[in-house]
């Protein structure tokens, strides 16, 4: 495909993409948009020019929200077709979205994003054994890393939906109960121990009935597309608390996600094999056919206040060994209901070298190595001040698919 557009050959958001986000600019009420380039579609007056008179009624209003929930309630025939009709627009050579009086195209740096979907829930997964491994052999025993049922079930907890927050806000130092070392008594105050865990999360498209599962050969139904998810983590306050229903005030003060849905059908041509899960076999309702992991490429950077950035972190989300499919078929094997809107993430993405690793607990391995960043600083976890960015993207036959970035500033705790 060839748009009129200039769109640069290593844009992210190429004519592959096209994703989906939820925009504002002065005059403009949040409303929903598709990205190419360094522009953005006004979905609600492409409606209004009869663009979508073949799939929408004239009176339905799903652009004209603060949320894509029910546009994306609509279903992949509405919502596939929407970006079909967008994308051959973009190739043609007489399209409305070339008369700059209609004001359907709006430049990038002229519009403040929005999370882009209402989260009712969230779930965060924990399925990179690389991660798993490291984690294990930190804190347990090196030579019995994983516990016994990791290699059996995609293991996973629920999450804080109401924290989940769009690329560009800033979080606030989170302050807790920790045990310092050799100390008798805990004590309260902020996290020493401020971390990232780089992670792809997927946003549910589809309900699915309460008392009923959904099987991996049909989960991608359920899968309206993928975002770059920051889950932060106070490693100290976790650390104190986990025992012995997992986490809770270490995690759940915020997670960030990039602001544009890539969906899922833009990244069918990045699909690749995953891991050989033979030893053990995983039980029927966990095997699945064909390739289900993605070829995208991941990378963590951080950004201090003098303006220096450096990358500290590149990895791969077909370093998962539990796939997208997997978590989802066992999230609903006992009945458990999924709405628009939900949230899975992946858990941690840390490849097999340690330059991949996913967060600053493994890259320090626990504080005990300092990471060397550009400007001479060195770092073990967050500190105040940094600006944690993560990017992703996939490149195929000249095909890039990108999901721009996640970028959040840490500020001191009040």
């Amino acid at each position: 495909m060839k748009t009129w557009l200039n769109v640069p050959a290593d844009h992210d958001f190429s004519i592959y993409n096209l994703p989906f986000g939820i925009y504002s600019m002065e005059g403009v009420a949040p409303r929903a948009g598709i990205a190419i380039g360094d522009y953005v579609v006004d979905l609600q007056r492409c409606q209004n020019m009869g663009m979508f008179s073949d799939l929408l009624a004239p009176t339905m209003n799903v652009f004209k929200r603060k949320t894509l929930n029910r546009f994306i309630r609509k279903g992949k025939e509405i919502t596939s077709g929407v970006r079909k009709i967008i994308q051959d627009e973009l190739c043609k050579e007489d399209s409305f979205l070339r008369d700059e009086t209609l004001s359907l195209l709006t430049p990038r740096d002229q519009v403040k994003m929005h999370l882009p979907v209402r989260v009712g829930d969230y779930t965060d997964f924990y399925s990179s054994r690389e991660h798993a491994t490291n984690v294990g052999a930190m804190f347990r025993d090196p030579d019995n890393a994983l516990l016994p049922n990791w290699l059996h079930i995609p293991v996973g907890y629920h999450g804080r939906a109401s924290s989940i927050i769009p690329s560009g806000k800033s979080i606030r130092r989170p302050q807790g109960q920790t045990m310092p070392k050799d100390a008798e008594q805990p004590v309260f105050g902020p996290s020493k121990r401020l971390d990232f865990e780089l992670e792809v999360a997927c946003v549910i498209g589809k309900n699915s009935k309460l008392g009923t599962s959904v099987s991996t050969e049909d989960a991608e139904d359920y899968i309206f597309g993928l975002v770059l998810f920051n889950d932060w983590s106070a490693r100290d306050i976790q650390k104190w608390e986990y025992v012995p229903l997992g986490p809770f005030l270490g995690k759940n003060f915020a997670s960030s996600i990039s602001p544009w849905i890539v969906p899922l059908e833009a990244l069918e041509h990045l699909k690749v094999g995953g891991y050989d899960q033979k030893d053990p076999e995983p039980l029927p309702y966990l095997k699945y056919e064909g390739d289900k992991n993605y070829d995208i490429e991941l990378e963590v950077a951080i950004k201090t206040e003098d303006g220096s950035e450096t990358t500290i972190s590149r990895s791969n989300y077909k370093h998962l060994y539990w796939t997208m499919v997997q978590q989802l078929a066992h999230h609903t094997v006992n009945g458990c209901n999924l709405r628009v809107g939900d949230m899975l993430a992946s858990g941690t993405i840390s490849a097999p070298d340690e330059s991949g690793y996913g967060s600053m607990l493994e890259l320090s391995w626990a504080g005990s190595k300092e990471i060397p960043l550009s400007n001479g600083e060195t770092r073990k976890f967050i500190e105040d001040g940094d600006t944690v960015i993560m990017r992703g993207f996939g490149n195929k036959d000249g095909k890039r698919v990108g999901f721009g970035e996640v970028r959040t500033k840490v500020l001191p705790s009040k």
